[in-house]
């Protein structure tokens, strides 16, 4: 229990602990019972240190149960599920929820939208997971789309979430191809409605967010035609609260963040069964769930507000002031790390500058030998039926495993050769480069442009679907 902590960050705060807030958010309901509303995207796997899971291991109850007893006051979480952040602001502009989380572009619009109220004044006060690449947001076409770049979706239909962090890599893509968002035909659409036209051929691509894409990838309906890592842009999910609620309350909020630290401690220890259990509860494939929140995973989980993330942000607003969706937005008043910081304490600065993987892939290479100790390499296969994965120091080593294994595969993992971005083994595009040491010969790539352009570059190599990759190994 980390009421101490609590008590540590009202005081470092210099706040008194209030009982009322405006807008009836946290207002008690009889005199003795507080209501505390937080909004969450339950299939927003990026956030679910601040949602799903943190809901599921009802931390923050205990964290408020303790919180009320010297004070014999009873605090009810009211849980609001969102599909998406705009949805989630205009019940915070409403007055309707104390605290919630999003992706990066709804935050800005929301701290716009937010900022001339000031009953309802947002504040960003802790990151939920991040990547540093932006490889959360991709752009996937059909299993057998004629396309083989972004140049290909010229007078093509691309459904994206207009607004969203996935519409602005859209748009940075497209200019890196030569092309502008004018030059595609832009069809606004919710992530599941847009994953479904895809899969109904109502449109030639979808640029989406977390899980979205891969999750098509992941059910054989899609295949990666662009990685948002290429604009090398940092993308993230993070909490924004009631301002207000934030100075009244900073021992509900202590106890919310405190909650969050939990939440994410536990994921990166246990990456496997909180996969499990977020996709018993959402629906999602375990399979895909681990892919971002497994050990090197595509998402970073840590509450600390870095400056990288921030400085993605400045690069963010131009884009979203352009489309009209926010006015301007002063980030040194929205970004507010005090709490964060008051809850890690000293160690706040040293997490703060860490961007390494909370959650390494370690162990030992049964097949071809020795620790599985490098990110760019280390790969893992989960078999059906197991309860645990298994580890290989390479995705050479890996596909020997699996071969030589009686059961069979219920998802391999493997790093892309050109980012090291984790991706799924039997959708990659493997090479087969024969100039590469024995335990390194086959080479994954998510994207079939790219490993087209390394087999080109390394002469006698070999492109390879996944079962030729499995027979070549």
């Amino acid at each position: 229990m980390r009421t101490p902590t609590i008590r540590r960050i009202a005081l470092l705060l210099g706040a008194a602990t209030a009982a009322t807030v405006v807008a009836g958010c946290g207002t008690p309901d009889d005199g003795k019972t507080i209501t505390v509303n937080i909004g969450y995207q339950s299939k927003t796997i990026n956030t679910v240190t601040a949602g799903t899971l943190l809901r599921d291991r009802g931390t923050f109850e205990a964290e408020l149960a303790e919180l009320g007893k010297p004070k014999g006051l009873t605090y009810k979480v009211e849980w609001k599920d969102f599909a998406s952040g705009p949805p989630l602001t205009a019940q915070m502009l409403a007055g309707q929820v104390d605290i919630g989380s999003m992706g990066d572009a709804p935050i800005l619009v929301n701290g716009s939208k937010t900022r001339d109220h000031s009953d309802v004044r947002s504040e960003l006060i802790a990151v939920t997971g991040y990547n540093l690449r932006g490889s959360l947001n991709q752009i996937v076409v059909p299993v057998d789309s004629p396309a083989a770049s972004l140049a290909d979706l010229r007078g093509r239909v691309v459904s994206t979430s207009v607004g969203s962090a996935a519409h602005g890599m859209l748009v940075t893509g497209l200019s890196g191809a030569g092309l502008t968002v004018d030059d595609v035909k832009l069809l606004g659409q919710d992530p599941a409605v847009g994953a479904s036209a895809l899969q109904g051929d109502q449109v030639s691509a979808l640029a989406q967010f977390v899980p979205w894409p891969q999750k098509l990838v992941f059910d054989g309906k899609a295949r990666l035609l662009y990685d948002g890592g290429a604009a090398n842009i940092p993308t993230f999910h993070a909490v924004v609260a009631n301002k207000s609620f934030d100075t009244k309350n900073p021992d509900i909020v202590g106890a919310f963040l405190a909650a969050q630290r939990e939440t994410t401690d536990y994921l990166n220890q246990h990456p496997l069964a909180a996969a499990q259990r977020v996709a018993e509860i959402t629906g999602i494939p375990a399979e895909v769930v681990y892919l971002y929140n497994g050990p090197h995973g595509l998402v970073n989980f840590d509450p600390t507000i870095k400056p990288q993330l921030i400085d993605a942000l400045g690069k963010l607003l131009p884009f979203l002031k352009g489309l009209g969706a926010l006015a301007d937005l002063n980030l040194g008043e929205f970004v507010n790390d005090q709490y964060v910081r008051a809850l890690y304490g000293p160690d706040y600065d040293r997490q703060q500058a860490s961007t390494t993987s909370p959650s390494p892939l370690t162990g030992t290479d049964t097949v071809c030998g020795g620790a599985v100790d490098n990110p760019a390499t280390a790969s893992e296969v989960w078999f059906k039926g197991a309860d645990a994965t298994e580890v290989a120091k390479t995705a050479t080593c890996l596909l020997r495993l699996i071969a030589r294994h009686d059961g069979q595969v219920r998802v391999a993992y493997v790093p892309d050769t050109a980012t090291g971005s984790r991706i799924f083994a039997a959708a990659a595009t493997w090479v087969s480069d024969p100039a590469a040491g024995p335990d390194e010969r086959l080479r994954p790539f998510a994207v079939k442009a790219d490993a087209q352009t390394y087999a080109n570059s390394h002469p006698g190599s070999a492109v390879l679907d996944y079962q030729a990759a499995l027979l070549a190994r």
